[in-house]
């Protein structure tokens, strides 16, 4: 679960169908292509005509005017072509796209795009061109394995400082599992360079004997010299899920583990000296591991792996994080886990499975902002872009906000919603101190919802006052029905609001 919370991430800077099986190998399985004879990788003139530049035009939504329509901005990255119609780049430079403009080196001709899957949490992307003919000739780049620590890389990109491609060369100086900067709140393995991820290189090929090893992604804004590449397991394991037209996102084992370095703690837990294992510290509420494991567990090992006591397993020789077995598998997949409870030695098999409560901590791209209007109020839904935007100073709010997930309050509240504006009129005259408020009734109801919030306050035959009830407000907001109507109708028309409500989620882009 330790992959699902909030991170703190200012230090990095963007810069046919297949079966239900779809969990990937640890390492990857050879092929009739593996043992023939190695193919020369092609010129890199050829690598180099297969790596485009893609131009941006987005609409990034805005939460404190919900109806508004949301800043206009633009950007450019970096994309290369994998297949037919296939060009790969991140997430981060398409996202919230009204515009994509795809440019061949050395041409000056721009071809239209649009998004054919995106995956914000892995932060890769696959667009196609309306027209492909231009680009029939070109080569589809081919991906390798994760290259090796001290191996040399080279990122090819559109980075700011010229029109022109640009390639520098790297050295691989880790391999890590770290937090992507893009969803705010998701880590999977990375690949660290010690060549700059600029801007503009973001969605770039990062080569080694002319094989693509990864996309570069983000850099480091306080070290000099270091960049994030997305490596190929993460990039084969989107290009798998989408194989069969839909993204269905990453599961997670629902745990969060605490290493077990201290002699006496390994002592009191009755665990031998031998440095494996790892203390369950909490279990995901209806989490895959939810009624199964619990905390004060140890975890000792994960299909078949032994874990060592800093929660890392070994893989083809080289050391990860646990949950890198979890990270290459799909809903439906299944995971072995070895745990010792007590004195007893336990075995359990887990089905993974998502969990979207967890994506109220996500950054959101491509919606409209959900939002109902009501004689002055503004309510909307709690999650990290109304968070990032408002900045609740409510110690309740951030209370909830934290706990949403550790705590299940998603089982009484599907959304938190907040109480964020109230526009000026003799009406809301009266109604101040309440703005940054969680919503807890409505005319004496629970408030499950937005959707279940406008259904209370629209209600076909309201009573005489509508009561607003907010957490841990003594006092409530009364609102005369009779004057509700005229007042939203009024206060309308002079704040330039054209709809009353926005329920459902819907793209602002061309996706």
């Amino acid at each position: 679960m330790s992959r699902l919370l909030p991170a703190l991430l200012g230090a990095l800077l963007f810069i046919p169908p297949i079966s239900a099986e779809k969990t990937l190998p640890l390492v990857a399985e050879a092929t009739g292509a593996d043992l023939e004879a190695p193919v020369p990788p092609p010129p890199p003139s050829d690598i180099y005509r297969s790596v485009v530049r893609v131009e941006v035009a987005t609409q990034v939504a805005d939460y404190r005017t919900p109806w508004n329509s949301g800043r206009f901005s633009g950007g450019t990255g970096t994309g290369f072509l994998i297949g037919n119609n296939r060009f790969l780049t991140n997430a981060h430079v398409v996202s919230n796209a009204r515009r994509i403009l795809i440019t061949k080196r050395g041409s000056a001709q721009k071809f239209p795009a649009r998004v054919i899957h995106i995956a914000h949490d892995c932060d890769l992307a696959l667009l196609a061109v309306e027209d492909f003919t231009p680009f029939d000739d070109l080569p589809y780049l081919e991906f390798g394995g994760v290259p090796p620590l001290e191996s040399q890389v080279r990122a090819i990109g559109y980075p700011v400082g010229g029109d022109r491609i640009s390639v520098t060369r790297g050295v691989v100086s880790r391999i890590d599992f770290r937090p992507y900067s893009h969803s705010r709140v998701d880590s999977h393995l990375v690949v660290q360079i010690d060549a700059a991820i600029n801007p503009g290189n973001s969605g770039g090929p990062v080569l080694q004997d002319g094989k693509v090893v990864g996309v570069a992604f983000q850099g480091l804004r306080q070290a000099d010299n270091t960049g994030y590449i997305i490596p190929t397991p993460v990039i084969r394991r989107f290009l798998k899920d989408v194989a069969d037209g839909t993204y269905d996102k990453y599961v997670d084992l629902g745990v969060t583990e605490f290493p077990l370095h201290n002699p006496a703690m390994r002592a009191a837990l009755g665990l031998p000296d031998d440095g494996f294992g790892v203390l369950v510290a909490s279990v995901l509420p209806e989490g895959p591991c939810d009624g199964i494991l619990e905390a004060g567990d140890v975890l000792l090992a994960i299909d078949g792996k032994k874990i060592d006591n800093s929660g890392n397993i070994t893989v083809d020789g080289e050391k990860v994080v646990l949950h890198e077995i979890v990270e290459r598998k799909f809903a439906g997949d299944t995971v072995e886990l070895d745990y010792r409870r007590g004195e007893d030695q336990r075995s359990a098999t887990i089905t993974l499975k998502p969990f979207p409560h967890a994506r109220i901590f996500a950054m959101r791209y491509g919606e409209r902002p959900r939002y109902v209007f009501f004689a002055g109020l503004v309510f909307q839904p709690l999650d990290f872009n109304l968070y990032a935007t408002y900045q609740f100073e409510s110690p309740r709010v951030r209370k909830i906000y934290q706990n949403y997930v550790k705590d299940a309050l998603f089982k009484e509240r599907e959304d938190v919603v907040i109480l964020t504006r109230i526009e000026s009129d003799r009406l809301t005259t009266f109604i101040t101190g309440f703005a940054g408020s969680v919503v807890n009734e409505i005319n004496g109801t629970k408030v499950k919802n937005l959707r279940h919030a406008h259904a209370l306050l629209y209600a076909p035959d309201p009573p005489e006052f509508i009561e607003i009830k907010l957490e841990g407000v003594p006092r409530p907001i009364v609102i005369p029905s009779a004057e509700a109507k005229a007042a939203s109708e009024r206060i309308m028309q002079s704040a330039g609001i054209y709809r009353p409500y926005f329920l459902d989620e819907a793209p602002v882009s061309a996706e």
